[in-house]
């Protein structure tokens, strides 16, 4: 399968790194929101709306997005599924304040995955225009200008507790992707793989 694995929240914890940004710029404001108390994807929706600037300026900061830890399991769990004969792409959506995000996003990929899984790395603003037979990610709606070709498995986390579909988890993850594997096979006998070759040429390469 053509496997799209969403970034902040599936690989990179972003959740943890607000948190720790928080505590040491705000906590005499309010502490930061521990998981159980997180609602909302947005995370500006569970704190109060005159701290919507502070929240803001945590994950706008240079090196916030660099500086993530990986989520539990999450670096294994990807190799794994390369291993097993799946294709792997990181499919993440930047900010529209972009210019510490992005660059921050592919140096996150470089330290924790190594180079050649830049190559793998789509930064995208509407996921729905990506091909891929599955999309693994912790937003729970994801909309776009198109209806997806891939199902969205709900990386499960307390936010997107009540989203229909789906979930899984860096512990569950092979057994999520048999499952969802067996279920599409079941509705198609094509092969309607999208065929995707992975650049060789690193040089060649100019460009939540």
């Amino acid at each position: 399968m053509l496997i799209l694995l969403d970034q902040d929240g599936v690989l990179a914890d972003f959740e943890r790194g607000f948190r720790d940004a928080w505590n040491l710029r705000y906590a005499d404001q309010m502490p930061a929101l521990g998981p159980a108390d997180r609602k909302s994807f947005h995370l500006r929706e569970d704190y109060p709306a005159r701290l919507y600037d502070a929240v803001r300026s945590i994950y706008e900061a240079p090196g916030f997005y660099r500086n993530l830890l990986p989520m539990p399991g999450a670096l294994e769990g990807a190799r794994g599924l390369l291993e097993e004969g799946h294709d792997v792409r990181i499919c993440t959506s930047p900010l529209t304040f972009w210019r510490h995000c992005v660059p921050e996003k592919y140096e996150w990929v470089e330290r924790h995955l190594g180079a050649d899984f830049l190559q793998r790395l789509i930064v995208t603003k509407d996921k729905t225009l990506v091909r891929g037979h599955v999309l693994v990610d912790d937003k729970p709606r994801i909309d776009g200008a198109e209806m997806p070709l891939w199902r969205h498995v709900i990386f499960d986390a307390p936010y997107n507790a009540n989203a229909a579909g789906p979930r899984m988890t860096w512990r569950t993850w092979r057994e999520t992707m048999v499952r969802v594997e067996n279920q599409m096979s079941a509705k198609s006998h094509m092969d309607t793989r999208p065929r995707i070759s992975v650049p060789s040429d690193r040089s060649a390469d100019e460009g939540r």
